[in-house]
């Protein structure tokens, strides 16, 4: 089964770090997020990916195809003009990159990459966000209801921690960071149907709106709600919270 992972969007809050390199090329202990995204699948068996691209999408290509280069040892010949690479750390990985067009939109490129997806069913995430998701469980979860769609569900950390005050002003209970107002939200780790891309028209169909509200409306969206660890490096403060949980050693998404 196939994994397309979104990787094409500007990621304009991050400021000035992505007008140098793509959000998923943005580093968590060295790595690009994408490469952690790209082993949370492949834990679980899943090594065959499309990267949809589009800004900066060649710094995503130069790094696949100079993997080797980027981890393991070199020994370099001059007189041969020889390079051994030695040491290396190789993944069972099959990728495809795609160049899906700078200014086409989510449900666009998922499109583009029909030809490649074939009438069998995809995986499908975006490409900044991690998790401790089991995805067996999730595609148990989606063979189970057997509609078209499932998506991953998640209840992110408010940003403040939370007073509990009692009606003379005491607190009686003080709460760091606790989910949100309650509300899931959209966590991408999608299973699809390949009917799934009737519901894409063309570059400017948004995902996220027309096509998933149409199949929420005919009963063909499930959820399933993923209670772990969650979190989308949105900002930099993201970042350097995702950094930090890595150099603990309690990244909660590591599980290879």
């Amino acid at each position: 089964m196939k994994v397309l992972i979104l990787a094409g969007g500007l990621g304009s809050r991050m400021g000035e770090e992505t007008t140098l390199v793509p959000k998923p090329m943005l580093e968590i202990g060295g790595k690009p997020i994408l490469w952690h995204i790209m082993k949370t699948y492949s834990h679980f068996g899943f090594n065959d990916f499309v990267i949809l691209l589009g800004y900066k999408g060649y710094y995503i290509k130069e790094y696949f195809l100079n993997y080797y280069l980027h981890s393991a040892d070199v020994h370099i010949d001059m007189v041969k003009n020889e390079t051994t690479y030695l040491n290396t750390a190789a993944e069972p990985w099959k990728i495809t990159l795609l160049d899906t067009g700078l200014q086409t939109m989510t449900g666009g490129r998922i499109k583009r990459a029909a030809e490649y997806i074939g009438n069998e069913p995809f995986l499908l995430t975006y490409g900044d966000g991690v998790a401790d998701i089991d995805i067996n469980a999730l595609i148990a979860f989606h063979k189970n209801h057997k509609k078209l769609i499932t998506l991953t569900s998640v209840q992110p950390e408010g940003r403040f921690g939370a007073l509990e005050i009692e009606a003379d002003q005491k607190v009686s209970r003080f709460l760091e960071k606790i989910k949100g107002d309650g509300a899931w939200i959209n966590g991408g780790y999608f299973m699809c149907e390949p009917e799934v891309l009737n519901y894409l028209k063309h570059d400017e169909s948004v995902f996220e709106q027309e096509p998933l509200m149409t199949l929420a409306a005919e009963g063909n969206l499930f959820t399933y709600q993923h209670n772990g660890f969650w979190k989308c490096m949105d900002t930099h403060r993201d970042k350097q919270q995702l950094n930090t949980l890595w150099e603990n050693g309690n990244a909660p998404w590591k599980r290879w």
